[in-house]
C-alpha cells in the first residue's frame, strides 16, 4: 500500500487551527503526523518545538534567535512555553486520536540545522565549536528516547511510528555556506564522516526507541548517500530538487528495502493546480527514469507535498493533502 503523508508544518496562527489542521491530517492521510503549526510563535516552529524536549541543555530567545544558556536543569521561560506548547499538542492529539490504529509520524528539527541556527552562550551559532555541537546532538538523541515514548504512551495504538528528523540546513552545513553571526563570513565546513556520525547518534536512538527514522530534506542537492549511512530507514525529499545522483540514490533506497516520501505536490497553490491525474504520471515517470518496476515498489513509497504547508492558505493544505492522498490511491 502506498501512503500519504505530509511534511509537517500547516497554516494557522492559534490552538484552534492546531486543532483544524489534526483534524484534517487523520481524515487524509493514510501516515498522519502531528502538525507543526509555527504561526502561533517561535515556539511553535520546528526550532522551538525541538529545544522544548531537549531536557539537558538550557536555551533562551533573544533578538537573534535561540541560544543556548547551559545545563543548569533551569530553563528559561521561552524554553518551558515550547515545551508546554508541545505537550498540549500532544494532548489534543491524544483526546482526537483515541482508538486509532495504524501508522503516525512526528517530526523534530535534526542535529545539523540546530547547530546551524542556535547560538552559544558567548556568541554566534553552535556550528562554530565542535565540543557545543557535539553536546547538542548527543541531548537532542537522549531527548527522542523520551519524546518517542511519550508520543506511544498517547497513541498506544500506533503499530508503526515514524519519526521525520528534519535537516533542511544539512546541504548548507557541508558546503561550507552557513553565514556566521556577523554575515561577513561563512562557518567551516563539516566533513561528511562527522555529519553522518552525528546525525546517526540521533537516528539510532530513534531506533533503540523502537520507531522508524527517516530524514526529510527538501534543499537542493540533498545528501541521500550520507543520510542513508546515517541510519536513515527512509527519505523524504522535494522531487523536483533531486540531482541527478540523488535519482539513483533513491532508488537504490527503495530496492534495498527503505521508504522513499516524493514530495510531487506543491506545497503553495501553483496558478494552474496539477491533477491528480497529472501527478500519478509524474510519480510513474520517475519510476521509469530509474528502471524500477511500479507494481513492485509502489508500496515502499510515500506520497507529500514538496515541503511544508505553512505558507499556504487553509484551502490548498487541506487540497494539497487531498492529492497526496488520492495519488497514494492510484499507485496503490
Amino acid at each position: 500500500m502506498t501512503l500519504a503523508t505530509g511534511v509537517g508544518s500547516y497554516p494557522g496562527s492559534d490552538q484552534r487551527d492546531l486543532d483544524e489542521a489534526l483534524r484534517v491530517v487523520r481524515g487524509e492521510l493514510t501516515l498522519p503526523h502531528l502538525p507543526e503549526v509555527p504561526g502561533r510563535g517561535v515556539t511553535a516552529g520546528m526550532v522551538g518545538r525541538t529545544l522544548g524536549i531537549v531536557g539537558e541543555l538550557d536555551v533562551d530567545l533573544q533578538p537573534a534567535g535561540w541560544r543556548l544558556t547551559g545545563t543548569s536543569g533551569s530553563p528559561a521561560v521561552d524554553q518551558r512555553r515550547a515545551r508546554s506548547l508541545l505537550a498540549q499538542d500532544l494532548d489534543t492529539l491524544e483526546d482526537q486520536a483515541a482508538g486509532d490504529s495504524g501508522p503516525f509520524k512526528v517530526q523534530l528539527t535534526g542535529p545539523w540545522t540546530l547547530a546551524a541556527t542556535v547560538e552559544r552562550p558567548r556568541g554566534d551559532k553552535v556550528l562554530a565549536d565542535h565540543g557545543a555541537r557535539r553536546e547538542l546532538a548527543q541531548a537532542l538523541a537522549v531527548a527522542v528516547g523520551e519524546h518517542v515514548a511519550d508520543v506511544r504512551r498517547r497513541m498506544p495504538g500506533a503499530d508503526r511510528l515514524v519519526v521525520q528528523v528534519d535537516e533542511p540546513a544539512l546541504p548548507a552545513v557541508l558546503a561550507g555556506s552557513v553565514s556566521t553571526a556577523s554575515g561577513f563570513g561563512r562557518h567551516r565546513v563539516v566533513h561528511p564522516p562527522e555529519a553522518s556520525e552525528t546525525l546517526a547518534w540521533v537516528l539510532e536512538a530513534v531506533r533503540d526507541a523502537g520507531a522508524e527514522p527517516w530524514v526529510h530534506c527538501c534543499a537542493a542537492d540533498a545528501p541521500l548517500a550520507l543520510l542513508r549511512g546515517a541510519g536513515a530507514a527512509g527519505l523524504a525529499v522535494d522531487l523536483a530538487l533531486v540531482g541527478a545522483d540523488g535519482h539513483d540514490e533513491l532508488a537504490a533506497a527503495l530496492e534495498a528495502g527503505e521508504t522513499v516520501a516524493l514530495g510531487v505536490v506543491p506545497s503553495l497553490a501553483p496558478a494552474d493546480p496539477p491533477t491528480a491525474k497529472t501527478l500519478v504520471e509524474q510519480v510513474l515517470r520517475w519510476l521509469d527514469l530509474v528502471g524500477l518496476d511500479p507494481q513492485e515498489y509502489a508500496g515502499r513509497l510515500v506520497v507529500s507535498p514538496a515541503c511544508g504547508l505553512a505558507g499556504a492558505d487553509p484551502q490548498w493544505a487541506r487540497r494539497a493533502l487531498e492529492l497526496a492522498r488520492s495519488v497514494a490511491d492510484s499507485l496503490t
